[in-house]
């Protein structure tokens, strides 16, 4: 089956290990000096491990791989004891996998094993999920009018779009994931005018399949002129740059590319 899951650079892994403990299923262990994916069935696809790799050499990509299993993960993770067993279970709980949660703490009970208090509040959550309150000074700025809005094609979610549409051809595009124009505040002002905007979430949305086609299709056939990326600064968001960049292998073409990150403040990293 097709499915996400973690996939590692050779070349950019150091063999430093930060990731290990962001991956209490045991899928990652250091082999030969370098970090190593042991088993398909251990890897949920969630990157808790992703924050952690300090060179970037972790990343989600969609591939065939065997189906992820809860039980044998669970098997593995009680080995190593509370701690581990706890990070498992907020884990399944901040990415709001209830079935395998579900499955995780049956597991326990069936085998007469505590169940650790997992959802109390601590510093070890995945950036992509980990609540957070951002303290802004409202009487800091003063906005005088309103601001003219810059978009110019629809839709703009990928999964709805025509990639045979007319305001493709020779179009300077920005590819956005989904969570950027809500945290960055100027999105129409620096990046939409003049451009046509393609939008998706490269960690909730299934179809990615479906996207790299499409994207691909719009990259062979309709004369792009540039391509600008805006993601958000959560290690999960990087899919938005893994997806283009095959799009544009398998459409064997070379388009400007200029990547932007945003940070959850909402400002341009």
């Amino acid at each position: 089956m097709k499915r996400d899951i973690i996939t590692i650079d050779d070349e950019k892994c150091t063999g430093c290990g930060d990731c290990i403990p962001g991956c209490p299923e045991g899928a990652l262990q250091i082999i030969d000096e370098k970090a190593r994916l042991v088993s398909d069935l251990f890897c949920d696809g969630l990157g808790a491990c992703l924050g952690h790799c300090p060179t970037g050499a972790m990343e989600i990509e969609s591939r065939e791989a065997e189906p992820y299993d809860e039980i044998l993960a669970m098997k593995n993770i009680v080995k190593g004891g509370k701690n581990v067993i706890k990070a498992h279970l907020k884990h399944l709980e901040d990415h709001g996998e209830k079935i395998y949660l579900t499955q995780a703490l049956d597991y326990l009970e069936n085998q007469n094993l505590p169940i650790p208090d997992y959802k109390e509040k601590t510093e070890c959550s995945c950036p992509s999920s980990m609540s957070k309150t951002i303290d802004r000074d409202n009487h800091s700025e003063t906005i005088v009018g309103l601001l003219s809005p810059q978009l110019n094609n629809w839709p703009i979610q990928l999964s709805l779009m025509n990639p045979d549409a007319e305001y493709f051809v020779g179009a300077d595009l920005v590819i956005a994931a989904d969570c950027v124009p809500f945290s960055y505040p100027n999105f129409h002002l620096r990046f939409l005018k003049g451009k046509v905007l393609v939008i998706f979430c490269p960690k909730l949305d299934k179809n990615l399949d479906i996207y790299m086609q499409k994207l691909t299709h719009i990259f062979e056939t309709k004369n792009i002129q540039s391509i600008s990326l805006v993601h958000m600064e959560v290690p999960c968001c990087s899919g938005i740059e893994i997806i283009v960049k095959k799009a544009l292998a398998n459409a064997q073409k070379v388009i400007t590319l200029k990547d932007y990150t945003v940070s959850i403040s909402g400002e341009i990293i």
